[in-house]
């Protein structure tokens, strides 16, 4: 959302709209950094995610907002709103505990679903 959110809604969709032409017509590929994650959803085949500047998980796109595996990714999905108020009143937001300690190991856990496996307890034998 990032090349388009200063722009009017309207325009917004526009531009978007353009960036999946290009993509399914042409084949091009992008880069895109975005918070907006229903745009994210749309938009990508792919997904990462990065906390701290670190990717935590990268997935194809359906695959990531169905089943995220990654704490991080699953907390920040659980805070897309939901439009139905009832619904959104009765779900509870996960809260995200960084226990997860070291750099870890990027491992491919599904076809094309990579997540960050965290060291943990300082032991770099003792993976997650």
């Amino acid at each position: 959302d990032e090349p388009v959110a200063s722009l009017d809604v309207s325009i917004q969709a526009q531009v978007i709209n353009l960036f999946k032409h290009l993509q399914q017509e042409h084949g091009f590929t992008f880069l895109f950094i975005a918070h907006d994650l229903a745009m994210v959803e749309y938009l990508c085949d792919r997904v990462g995610v990065m906390y701290h500047g670190r990717l935590v998980e990268l997935a194809p796109a359906e695959e990531l907002f169905s089943n995220p595996l990654h704490s991080y990714t699953k907390t920040l999905l659980s805070a897309i709103p939901v439009p139905d108020p009832v619904r959104e009143r009765a779900r509870k937001l996960q809260v995200y505990e960084e226990d997860e300690v070291g750099a870890g190991e990027f491992v491919e856990v599904l076809p094309g679903h990579f997540v960050l496996r965290p060291y943990k307890g300082g032991s770099t034998d003792e993976k997650a």
